[in-house]
């Protein structure tokens, strides 16, 4: 086939006209933007509060193609709320401290921690999430995914002083409920029961209620499923029920080990 054809193939193929790359790696700058204005300590944040609000309108510009889509004029409002994000999020990474015994420092929880920063951009995805901003938040959710392994939909409500340990393979699900004091390791899935188009709208994760500890591979789902206040869900239990509060509910494996004769008396 001649190149002039293979062209006006993939021209003719190429059916998505508001698809734009550029709007992904434009959302991945503003989060690492946002990241120096909250957090780092050289960063002016006058200076990037201006510069933040430049790339947020290139991202709203390319983001907003719908007439129908409630963008707007929505920065003044999101600005509004980032003094409220860094509160709960300096909560997290002393969470983080407080909780995990390899952690030294609260710079070395935000320098180095995939948990924190898959949190971090979670918690700052959600105000434009609740906004209506089309497509925006779940960039911002997926590229924290793409570099930690979490995967938190914007969707998800997630209370104060929150802990993640480990992290990868964690999935929080979009009508997820978590409320405060909640510690969950590697492998946690809050997930729905059954998967179907037609309930978009319909609650179908989890409710954790506050001071639960879910350990590591965990499988909890469904949106009537409920972990009572103050349990603990041991590593690899899969639930499809609620659990009352003060609950201890726990795999038991068969485990059998035998000696190996051969080593033994070798």
């Amino acid at each position: 086939m001649k190149k002039e054809n293979i062209i006006e193939n993939i021209i003719k193929n190429k059916q998505n006209p508001n698809l734009k790359f550029e709007l992904k790696e434009k959302t991945e700058s503003f989060v690492s933007r946002l990241f120096y204005t909250l957090f780092d300590h050289q960063t002016s944040v006058a200076t990037h509060i201006d510069l933040l609000e430049e790339d947020f309108q290139k991202i709203v510009d390319l983001a907003c193609w719908a007439p129908d889509k409630p963008c707007g004029k929505i920065w003044e409002s999101y600005l509004n709320e980032l003094p409220e994000i860094l509160r709960k999020l300096n909560l997290d990474a002393k969470a983080i401290v407080e909780n995990d015994p390899a952690s030294r420092t609260i710079e070395e929880v935000c320098l180095a921690y995939p948990g924190f920063y898959a949190i971090a951009v979670y918690r700052l995805s959600r105000p434009l999430y609740l906004y209506g901003l089309p497509i925006v938040p779940r960039l911002m959710t997926e590229y924290a995914h793409r570099l930690t392994g979490v995967d938190i939909n914007p969707g998800a409500q997630i209370g104060e002083y929150f802990f993640i340990d480990h992290a990868t393979g964690i999935v929080i699900g979009e009508t997820t409920l978590i409320k405060d004091h909640v510690k969950i390791y590697q492998g946690v899935t809050l997930g729905a029961l059954h998967v179907e188009k037609s309930l978009t709208d319909v609650k179908r994760h989890p409710t954790v209620e506050s001071n639960v500890t879910i350990y590591a591979n965990a499988t909890i789902l469904g949106g009537k499923t409920v972990i009572g206040a103050n349990s603990i869900i041991g590593g690899n239990v899969w639930l499809t029920e609620s659990v009352p509060e003060n609950s201890l509910v726990y795999h038991t494996p068969d485990i059998k080990i035998k000696a190996n004769d051969k080593i033994r008396n070798s």
